[in-house]
């Protein structure tokens, strides 16, 4: 009985460690075979853009590839720990910015990889938006990867609000914009619904400045800087507009995530939300169609400036020859455009290329396709034009003005000294 015992014993070990040799020599095949590893940081991470971006990870996967996700929610953190491990040496593969100046400072301290090669084999020059270019190459070089094109000031409204309100049609002007506001909120609806936030606070005041001033008074303000633009009659008339919307918002508003604010239109508790296209990606998310439960206006007419930015990835440089492969395949699957398209109609951008198919998406996506084509309308955002410092001392000058009791003179001239270098 012993011996039996014993062999029992003898047998039950040798299936284990060949079990375990097994398990070893399986998963040590994987990690010789597994694909290149990319550790991505981004801030897609609400509803509508963590679904799009799991369409860039899924491609990089089918490619060979094996994603590593890091989200942090929240650009300028997002960014802040980018650029942090990139200074101290400990880069991820590819990172999420804004097509803006975010990265220039990066570029000048020579600590990104250039993607020359992808742009001239898919010919960036000619079939990218003028204002996309004129970030992302930077002294004969391209520096980052678009993915996509947002519009940031784009009006959303929930058309069951709008019916309640005896709306009937959009607005195409200013005036018409504030009327219809006051029907929102004499029917009990929220007429605005907006989350006070700096950035929020901007993308405010820019669809006010672009929508009143038109391309000609916006360029000069946020592009040229000039001082007598700024200074102008025709300006103070802008702030006095965009102070005028705080009495549309509710108490709540202060410090609401951009998220939130579009949840309340889409519940149709809210009529209107000014906000970029990311907003119709959590419509989408909510089962929700152009339409039908809601609207979208690129602009009160139709001339009106269409102030564009955008996400791209860019490539901190390394040494390690498994990084650069997995920067180098990442890039190619980025700029797919069957990527593109799967990313974007998810996200509610539209893809950078001018010459995409916009068949397949819908009817905002589509509207925002064909004035992209009209080269007298795509003009940046105010973080194509200006540096972080800039963009940044304008957002303070804006969220002060909008929170407080400060005159439109002291704002006019607050905004003068800001822009002044």
């Amino acid at each position: 009985m012993y011996g039996i015992r014993r062999a029992l014993q003898f047998a039950c070990l040798c299936a284990c460690l060949c079990a375990c040799l097994c398990a070893w020599l399986c998963a040590a095949a994987s990690a010789a075979h597994a694909g290149p590893r990319a550790e991505v940081i981004h801030w897609w991470t609400s509803g509508g853009e963590s679904a799009a971006v799991k369409q860039v990870e899924q491609a990089y996967r089918d490619a060979g590839g094996t994603w590593v996700d890091t989200a942090i929610a929240g650009g300028d953190q997002s960014r802040a720990v980018t650029i942090n491990r990139i200074i101290g040496g400990n880069p991820p593969t590819a990172a999420q910015f804004n097509t803006s100046k975010q990265f220039l400072d990066i570029i000048e301290e020579d600590l990104l990889n250039p993607v020359d090669d992808l742009a001239r084999r898919d010919r960036w020059d000619e079939v990218l938006p003028a204002p996309i270019v004129d970030v992302i190459k930077v002294r004969g070089h391209w520096y980052a990867v678009p993915m996509n094109i947002h519009m940031q000031t784009w009006i959303w409204y929930s058309k069951p609000a709008f019916a309640k309100a005896g709306i009937t049609r959009e607005p195409a002007t200013m005036d018409e914009l504030f009327a219809d506001l006051d029907k929102l909120k004499a029917a009990g609806v929220i007429p605005l619904a907006h989350g006070g936030q700096a950035w929020q606070d901007i993308l405010l005041f820019s669809m006010v400045l672009s929508n009143m001033g038109g391309r000609d008074l916006y360029l000069k303000v946020i592009r040229d800087r000039d001082q007598a633009a700024i200074r102008s009659a025709a300006f103070r008339k802008v702030l006095v507009a965009y102070k005028r919307l705080q009495g549309y918002v509710d108490p709540a508003s202060p410090g609401r995530n951009w998220n939130d604010a579009t949840a309340l239109v889409i519940g149709g508790k809210a009529g209107m939300q000014i906000m970029g296209d990311w907003a119709k990606g959590e419509f989408i998310a909510a089962g929700q169609a152009p339409g039908r439960q809601f609207g979208c206006l690129p602009g009160l007419g139709a001339d009106s400036p269409y102030l564009i930015q955008g996400d791209v990835f860019v490539f901190p440089k390394t040494d390690d020859a498994g990084a650069l492969r997995a920067q180098k395949l990442l890039a190619a699957v980025v700029d797919k455009p069957g990527v593109q398209l799967a990313f974007n109609k998810l996200k509610g951008s539209v893809p950078v290329r001018l010459d995409a198919d916009d068949s397949q998406f819908d009817a905002c996506a589509r509207k925002g396709m064909a004035i992209l084509r009209d080269p007298k309308r795509p003009v940046g955002v105010a973080e194509v034009y200006l540096t972080p410092d800039q963009n940044g001392a304008l957002q303070d000058v804006l969220t002060a003005y909008w929170n407080t009791n400060m005159p439109v003179e002291r704002a006019q001239n607050s905004i003068a000294s800001a822009l002044r270098y």
